[in-house]
Order: structure tokens, then sequence, then C-alpha cells
């Protein structure tokens, strides 16, 4: 008997495996330093059961790195199309590395083929929420949910992203207001961005957030006089306080 066919049902359904089983496939998934081949045996093992605790495990493989690089994508490869292949069993287990894990590219790559847009977006903006303001040693999970934002289209997005155009990071700063333009009419948070443009120190963010005002035809009101001494290049404000880009 195969491997395949020991952890299939006899009508070709995925089967089970004792506990001892899940953990000793996991273990070895988990294992950078395995042998390719045993770590290969334990994915597709894993891939086979297709529960929500082997799909669970199976998603550890995003979390490293191994040499070479195209053993590599091929088992990352393998455990992304095991997790479309579990369909509902891995949504849950998929959610939470989203909203745990170091990188978001392979949860949502998964999560993009189970769910609707609308619940993919509900995901990422939960993931956002947990997020705070102040520095980090590492933020890139939240760049990358506010980068990610910004080729969204939801309403829900323009109130999410708002809160951080005061992110002590510039560039999460930065994806902020492109997530809050993108989504066409950004009315509502106007008065938060002029609050951002007032006290921005950066000039690509600055820019950013002009080039907006300039698109939507918004003016400055009382800020007129103090952004004119520091517009960056390109931009102007007329006597109404209207911001054009040359």
């Amino acid at each position: 008997m195969g491997l395949f066919d020991f952890f299939k049902g006899g009508s070709g359904s995925k089967g089970t495996a004792s506990p001892s089983t899940l953990r000793k496939h996991a273990a070895r998934v988990a294992n950078k330093r395995a042998q390719a081949p045993d770590r290969w045996d334990s994915i597709q093992a894993l891939a086979q059961m297709g529960t929500p605790e082997a799909i669970e495990a199976l998603l550890v493989r995003f979390s490293f790195q191994t040499d070479p690089s195209i053993t590599d994508q091929e088992e990352k490869d393998a455990a992304f199309e095991a997790a479309i292949e579990a369909g509902p069993n891995a949504i849950e287990p998929v959610k939470q590395l989203l909203r745990t894990g170091e990188t978001i590219a392979w949860p949502l790559r998964i999560l993009d083929r189970l769910l609707e847009p609308e619940e993919v977006i509900a995901e990422l903006l939960g993931a956002l929420s947990a997020m705070h303001l102040e520095y980090e040693r590492d933020p890139e999970r939240k760049l990358s949910l506010l980068s990610t934002l910004e080729e969204r289209r939801d309403p829900r997005i323009i109130e999410a992203a708002a809160r951080f155009l005061e992110d002590v990071n510039e560039t999460a700063r930065f994806y902020a207001a492109g997530a809050i333009y993108a989504q066409g009419s950004a009315d509502a948070v106007r008065p938060a961005l002029l609050a951002a443009l007032a006290k921005e120190d950066s000039v690509r963010t600055r820019a950013r957030i002009l080039e907006g005002f300039a698109a939507r035809g918004w003016d400055v009101g009382d800020l007129r006089e103090k952004l004119l001494k520091q517009l960056p290049p390109g931009f102007a404000i007329d006597a109404k306080g209207l911001v054009t880009k040359k």
C-alpha cells in the first residue's frame, strides 16, 4: 500500500490520521534542516489528510526558506495547492496566518482563491485593526497590509486607513494616503488628510496628499501660507487655496 493510499479512504475521499502521525509530519514540514525528500513526503501526507489541523501544519512551510530555491518554491507551491484543495477546511487556519504570520503574501493568495473579494477585504481590515501607530522594529506586516489595500476597492478601506495618517512610520503614512485615494471619493476623511498635511515632514508623503487634493479640486484652507513655504516640486497653490500639479 502506497503512502497516498494509506491516507485516502476507500472511496477516494480524504482520510484521517492518528495524532502521532499528524505530529510526525507536522514536525518534519516545519524543520528546514530535514532532508528535502522526507519533508516532501510529509507535505504530501498532510495534503492528503486535508483537515484543518493538517493545513495549519502545512502553512508553517511558508515561514522559512531553504536551498536550493527551486526546491523551496516547489514545496511552498505544494502547500499552497493543498490549502486550495482543502477548501473550507483551510479557511480558518489561513485567516489565522494572515493575522499573525510574518508575511501576508501567501495567506492572501490563498484567501483570494477561497473567499469572495469583500470577505478578503474584511480579513485584511481585521488584521490592520490590530496594528498600532507607534514605533515598531519590524513594521513590514503593517506596511504590506496598507500597500495591499491600495490595490483593493471597498468603502470600508477609507476609514480603516485614515488613522495611519498619524503613524510614526513615514512609509505607513504614505501607503495610508494611497489606500484612501484609491477608493475614489474620500470626502469623508478630507479633514484628516488636511490635518496630516499640516504636520507632514516627508516630502514624498506631502506630495502624495497634495496630489489627491489637486485631483479632487480641494482647497487647503488656512494652510495655504504654511504650505507655500514647503511645497514639493511640481505643485502650486493659487490664491483660493486650490492645489494644482504642474
